[in-house]
């Protein structure tokens, strides 16, 4: 009979430091950090913030370009609905939601699957929503070179939600546009394109 295990490599000191510290948390809240249900978490923890900041130690740019192909593909090309998980940078609560991402390719394209990566390594900082946004435009417009970019990201906020005004149902919608999405009838097409369901 196979078992399943699931292996993550981590630095072992790092995850030591952040174990103590996550130790001394948990004990400064009130808690015993030696009762049953605890006693691993700080180990955990320090785990889990390790992989939700491990995009500090990846390089977007050469993730680009190990899949950037000479084409001769000028109209637009669009990955949406985009998954993505944060960490909001002011209180280390997550924000999350999804990231539309488009651009007219000048000579080259690149992998699909690259731009969802891109992505996924700059939300795996401590981040703002705003900057967020930014860093990915600003990857795919100087590494790819395109005709054009255009970046829109919808996420609800966990400090807003669990705490502060406690607002459950609100969204925040950051956009950002180079080239020829700065043209109104082109970042039109972007913004309908994305907002519709095409059967």
């Amino acid at each position: 009979m196979s078992t399943y295990r699931f292996f993550e490599e981590f630095d072992q000191e790092v995850t030591d430091s952040l174990t103590k510290h996550y130790r001394e948390i948990i004990t400064v809240l009130g808690e015993d950090v030696n009762r049953e249900g605890i006693a691993r978490t700080p180990e955990r923890a320090s785990k889990v913030i390790q992989f939700l900041t491990s995009g500090y130690n990846q390089d977007t740019s050469k993730i680009l370009k190990s899949a950037m192909f000479a084409e001769p593909y000028h109209d637009m090309v669009i990955v949406k609905d985009i998954e993505l998980y944060s960490l909001c940078e002011h209180h280390i609560l997550p924000f999350f939601g999804k990231a539309h991402i488009a651009y007219i390719p000048d000579g080259y394209i690149v992998g699909l699957s690259k731009i969802t990566r891109i992505v996924d390594v700059f939300a795996r900082r401590l981040q703002v929503q705003e900057r967020l946004t930014h860093d990915i435009l600003e990857c795919i417009n100087d590494t790819l070179k395109p005709k054009g970019v255009a970046v829109v990201i919808e996420a609800s906020h966990l400090c807003m939600m669990m705490r502060g005004v406690q607002k459950q149902k609100s969204v925040t919608t950051t956009s950002g546009f180079r080239g020829q999405f700065e043209k109104i009838e082109t970042r039109s097409e972007f913004l309908k394109l994305i907002s519709s369901d095409l059967a």
